[in-house]
């Protein structure tokens, strides 16, 4: 009975982790919209430090959301910025144009209004056309990016594809890892504790098999975005633009 019990309590305190799932809306002050692209992961210390989120219909223009900058409420993440500030915090992604003339490198297009990632910059309006295009990934020092369907390897074969991740408040540590397990008409949600996790880079990599994972719970109906009402945030605090 008391072993239940003590089961009992951590599935609650499972329960009260915000959970974030990769393709959720993302909501500036104001009203700006855009959606979760990507989670930024410090792999040493086991954190999440940024979100990466895209304007809605704005690709190569991805921004670095401090964590201290998000909150999470049934389903959506609430950013703590307006739009002018969300445009010129840290690129995540920077568009370049090749053959731009005048120009011997690859030169970034950066919109008016837009903060640049560094290095030769033009307004992308000011050239009629540049099809030679590409867009590179920004990150910090040391991290990595997961995106939605990125795959998840266990220790005898792939085992599905990341749907996001939960992170307790405050620190930023990633506890579960989400995602879809099983084929597509007997799929289900897993949530995979993070001490199961092997690395991360080309993907992630567990500690267990195939059938560890495919044994654990599912974790339906446990997500923030399934339970209206439920407001956290997930950093520290938003000091983020002041030093800006």
């Amino acid at each position: 009975m008391a072993e239940h019990q003590a089961e009992h309590r951590r599935d609650l305190a499972r329960l009260a982790l915000p959970t974030l799932i990769i393709g959720s809306d993302a909501v500036c002050r104001g009203g700006y919209r855009g959606e979760v692209r990507g989670v930024v992961i410090d792999p040493a210390a086991g954190t999440a430090t940024h979100l990466v989120v895209e304007p809605k219909g704005r690709l190569g223009l991805a921004r670095l959301i401090p964590l201290g900058l998000a909150d999470v409420t049934a389903g959506r993440v609430t950013l703590e910025c307006t739009e002018a500030e969300f445009k010129i915090l840290d690129a995540a992604e920077e568009s370049l144009g090749e053959f731009v003339p005048g120009y011997s490198t690859p030169v970034q297009l950066v919109p008016p209004g837009w903060r640049g990632a560094g290095g030769p910059a033009v307004p992308g309006g000011t050239i009629p056309r540049i099809p030679e295009q590409k867009t590179v990934r920004l990150l910090p020092p040391g991290a990595v990016e997961q995106r939605r369907g990125d795959y998840v390897h266990a220790t005898d074969g792939d085992v599905g594809r990341v749907a996001g991740f939960r992170v307790a408040p405050g620190s930023g540590h990633v506890t579960h890892v989400l995602l879809k397990d099983g084929p597509a008409w007997a799929r289900k949600k897993v949530a995979i504790p993070f001490a199961e996790v092997a690395g991360i880079g080309d993907g992630i990599q567990l500690s267990i098999t195939k059938q560890q994972v495919h044994d654990l719970p599912s974790a339906e109906g446990a997500d923030d975005e399934e339970r209206p009402g439920r407001h956290q945030r997930l950093g520290r605090g938003a000091g983020e633009l002041a030093a800006r």
